[in-house]
């Protein structure tokens, strides 16, 4: 999985999400914006990150990096809390 590069900073976070309460879109293939960058934090519980073709399995202090522009989805692993918080160039 790729790295978050070090020049990029946070700039908005989402609310918490939990197994029933994430949104459809997270659920199905998607992408960030151009120059979007974001990290899946996983809080309680697990999520499987798909992205390339390769299953990773997020838990909490194993975050998910979402490169901008690549397509990509999450799959709740029963009871699970996350939410994902982006990041751009200053």
């Amino acid at each position: 999985m790729k790295r978050l590069p070090d020049h990029v900073r946070a700039y908005k976070r989402t609310a918490s999400f939990t197994e029933a309460t994430a949104p459809k879109g997270l659920l199905s293939a998607h992408r960030t914006a151009r120059g979007v960058w974001a990290k899946i934090h996983v809080e309680k519980g697990a999520l499987v990150y798909t992205v390339g073709g390769e299953n990773y399995h997020l838990k909490p202090g194993l975050p998910g990096i979402i490169e901008p522009e690549v397509e990509h989805f999450v799959t709740p692993q029963g009871a699970v809390e996350f939410f994902v918080e982006f990041y751009k160039a200053p």
